[in-house]
């Protein structure tokens, strides 16, 4: 399958077999990382890696990808570029296409990694924006899949916020690849009715099915995948925390939602998670709010049940994937 020169900005640009293609090449590429085959067929290029919003996971996923490709990395950090402000972003995608071969964007609009597709003429690849975050996905589907051993029917219930990039990709790639998603969550906090509808649509195709309910009970019942995020996303102002809380404490993952879904049930989290107090602002957010855990409890996310770290280091894989497919590996 030929991916070469595509951007990777939402997976509701790719079909189902796109999608299912690049998890396939995740996981040759994994196998041989875990042989330690080299698989540098990429010398001399170079990319760029934007971060408006840090991350551990994101940076290091494609810098240690570039670099078992043998692609050479640039890193620009939220003070390392004049994007959006002395310099705009059509401008910065015009000169950054001259230089690189391709461009990673972490950082808030979909509109901001969208233009600098539409002007650097580079594949431009997602790291995270408001509305999207797909390469997490890929990492997701691969998880799901080495656990279970398919992808279709397999039931994903979203509890929390799940109005923004988490919500809104699970759903669009259940919807694409025959999955059942749910989003359990307080009615104020569901997706929006447009991308519910743009969702259903593609159901119709692969025999997805979607689901919005408040009904803990009912959202998790014999389901396969529960999958949450933190309340309370990067830049979002402390003023939200008190309201978050008191909305989504009911949709908190505890053994008791795990238990209803079933002892077969595993969890996801893209991290980082409040599971515990051992974080600078999980500490601050506690003591002010008077909570120990907040979208999970730490019994969970330390479970058995728990894939999260099997789902952080497929990142890496995954991306390495998607830089391999649109550069021409």
């Amino acid at each position: 399958m030929d991916l070469k020169g595509r951007s990777f900005l939402t997976l509701k640009d790719f079909t189902p077999k796109e999608i299912e293609y690049l998890v396939d090449l995740a996981a040759e590429y994994k196998d041989k990382k875990k042989k330690g085959i080299p698989h540098d067929t990429l010398r001399g290029k170079n990319i760029a890696l934007i971060f408006e919003k840090t991350s551990t996971r994101t940076r290091c996923s494609f810098e240690v990808a570039a670099h078992d490709l043998g692609i050479g990395t640039t890193y620009l950090e939220p003070s390392g570029s004049q994007i959006g402000k002395k310099e705009s972003i059509a401008d910065t995608a015009r000169v950054l296409g001259r230089m690189y071969e391709g461009i990673e964007y972490r950082g808030f609009e979909q509109a901001i990694v969208e233009d600098l597709a539409k002007y650097s003429k580079v594949p431009v690849w997602n790291g995270l924006t408001n509305e999207y975050h797909p390469t997490q996905m890929l990492a997701d589907l691969l998880t799901i899949r080495e656990h279970f051993g398919y992808l279709k029917g397999i039931k994903l219930t979203y509890m929390g916020d799940a109005r923004y990039n988490m919500g809104n990709s699970l759903m669009i790639v259940c919807a694409k690849l025959g999955m059942h998603f749910t989003a359990c969550t307080a009615k104020e906090y569901f997706p929006e009715e447009a991308l519910v509808a743009e969702c259903q649509e593609y159901a119709k195709e692969s025999g997805a099915s979607i689901t919005l309910t408040e009904d803990v009970d009912a959202g998790t019942k014999d389901v396969d995948v529960i999958y949450t995020d933190v309340w309370v996303s990067m830049g979002e102002p402390d003023e939200v925390w008190a309201e978050r809380i008191k909305a989504l404490s009911p949709y908190k993952v505890t053994k008791q939602v795990m238990e209803n879904a079933g002892e077969h049930a595993v969890f996801l989290h893209c991290l980082p998670a409040f599971h515990d107090l051992k974080t600078k602002i999980g500490k601050e957010q506690g003591e002010k709010y008077g909570f120990t855990e907040l979208e999970v409890t730490d019994e969970v996310f330390e479970s058995e049940n728990s894939l999260v770290f099997e789902e952080a280091e497929n990142r890496m894989h995954t991306i390495k994937a998607v830089i391999a497919a649109t550069l021409g590996a």
